[in-house]
């Protein structure tokens, strides 16, 4: 039976414990490694990253601007001889980078000031530069200096190895005319990095088009193969066509999503560069299926505590058991005097009824009154047996036997007397409610019998009895006869 036990409910946590597992594991998978909400992640942190470096640009430019109305500056490009010029340019471009850096997160690694041609008047930290036709190689420059306005372009020149966001406000002169413009370029992976921890907290990479491919100009400092695989393998042709659209768009490549957004604003053509956040992974949690795993343990422990508990709840059951099949066995070997004396709180009752369907086969009566002569068995019982197995307590002492009754009974013939008192019986019984359909009358006659013999051998006198009613129960006094 133990075996049993721990078998059916081993089964039952192995099937509860694997379908939450299998359940919870699907469900899981399901949510991280939904291609819809992957895809909307990608799009989403690329056009944040975007948004963010369009900011920094406009905030430069505006920054720019604010410089470029300064006295001072105009006065460095009003100089009249091109070394002095030179020099004054110098010292306004260290000036502008060292205020820069208290006022931007990331300050300008390059500060120029180019004259109305676009040709380098000065530049930071250094003599180099000068003379240098800028608006030549940068289109937008020489652009923003003939229509007088402020811009943001991306520079990316390997030959003199450039590579800034770079932003630009004209100076003017008192009459309004354009003298120039200061620029400030900050080094693109720098700035990549910095909006990279400000908002996706992924790989970004600049990117343009070259020829039938595309060229990696600048990325962050959490740059993979993975991100250099999508933009020169399956994401190449997406990417190119967010270039050519403007619009942002998601693209699965192997093993990540990529998030493709054109800035818009900056440069000329306005679409030159592209904003990628990659390595978005195609799971929204990492190893998610393994947070299903501590079911497992879960179930492993569930199968411990079966173990334990159906070791003792068998053993709980199995030990009478054993015993009431053991004395049973005794029985039938020949000792018929085998009697089971077991205090358990469930198979003592079933101990008791076999003691007593033993007797009965064996017809050896069982004594079943106290030391005053009350009858120990309840009342109500399956058979009428075991009914009549409540006595009251007997009438012996000198004072309290009621002569009366002792004579009427001694006087009464013994048929008329247990049929008398059997009518007497099973009435009191149906008052009560109880069913009597089970008791003969023959049985109850032999029952008495045997009670009055019992009774006589204990008292040493004759003894007859008397039906009483005594609350919802039906009692068989004894009487002992004079």
């Amino acid at each position: 039976m133990r075996n049993k036990i721990i078998a059916v409910n081993a089964v039952i946590v192995l099937i509860v414990g694997l379908l939450s597992f299998v359940l919870v594991r699907s469900m899981l998978s399901s949510a991280v490694d939904n291609p819809g909400q992957l895809s909307l992640e990608a799009k989403q942190d690329v056009q944040g990253a975007s948004a963010r470096l369009q900011f920094d640009a406009l905030r430069m430019e505006r920054w720019l601007a604010s410089k470029a109305t300064e006295p001072a500056t105009a006065d460095a490009l009003s100089r009249a001889t091109p070394s002095a010029r030179g020099e004054a340019a110098t010292a306004l471009c260290d000036n502008i980078a060292s205020v820069a850096k208290g006022v931007f997160e990331t300050a300008p690694s390059l500060v120029v000031v180019v004259d109305a041609n676009g040709r380098s008047v000065g530049r930071n930290g250094s003599a180099l530069m000068r003379g240098d036709d800028l608006g030549a190689i940068y289109a937008d420059l020489k652009d923003a200096l003939a229509k007088g306005r402020s811009g943001s372009d991306v520079w990316v020149n390997k030959d003199r190895n450039d590579q800034y966001l770079a932003s630009y406000a004209p100076v003017r002169d008192a009459s309004g005319a354009v003298l120039g413009a200061i620029v400030a370029g900050t080094t693109l992976n720098d700035e990549l990095s910095r909006v990279s921890e400000a908002t996706t907290g992924r790989a970004l990479a600049l990117v343009v088009p070259a020829a039938d491919a595309l060229q990696i100009v600048a990325h962050s400092t959490t740059m993979s193969p993975g991100l250099e695989g999508a933009v020169i393998g399956g994401a190449k042709d997406s990417i190119k066509g967010v270039i050519g659209s403007g619009h942002a768009a998601a693209i699965a490549a192997g093993d990540v999503y990529v998030g493709a957004a054109a800035f818009e604003g900056i440069g000329s053509a306005g679409k030159h560069a592209v904003a990628l956040v990659a390595e978005v992974p195609s799971s929204l949690i990492e190893n998610a299926p393994s947070l299903a795993n501590p079911i497992l343990g879960v179930m492993v422990l569930g199968l411990v505590l079966v173990l334990a508990g159906g070791a003792l709840l068998g053993n709980y059951i199995t030990r009478p058991i054993n015993m009431l099949e053991e004395g049973l066995l005794q029985i039938l070997n020949g000792q018929s005097d085998k009697r089971f004396e077991l205090d358990h709180p469930d198979l003592g009752g079933l101990a008791f009824r076999i003691d007593q369907l033993l007797n009965q086969l064996m017809g050896v009566e069982e004594d079943t009154t106290d030391d005053e002569g009350r009858v120990s068995m309840a009342p109500a019982a399956s058979n009428f047996t075991d009914a009549m197995a409540v006595d009251g307590r007997p009438n012996m002492g000198e004072a309290g036997v009621d002569l009366g009754a002792a004579q009427r009974l001694a006087a009464e013939p013994q048929a008329q007397y247990y049929g008398r008192i059997f009518r007497e019986y099973i009435t009191a019984k149906k008052a009560l409610g109880e069913a009597t359909d089970h008791i003969t009358e023959q049985a109850f006659a032999t029952r008495i019998q045997g009670m009055e013999r019992e009774a006589a051998a204990k008292y040493g006198k004759p003894v007859r009895y008397e039906v009483k009613a005594s609350g919802k129960e039906v009692v068989l006094l004894a009487i002992p006869l004079a």
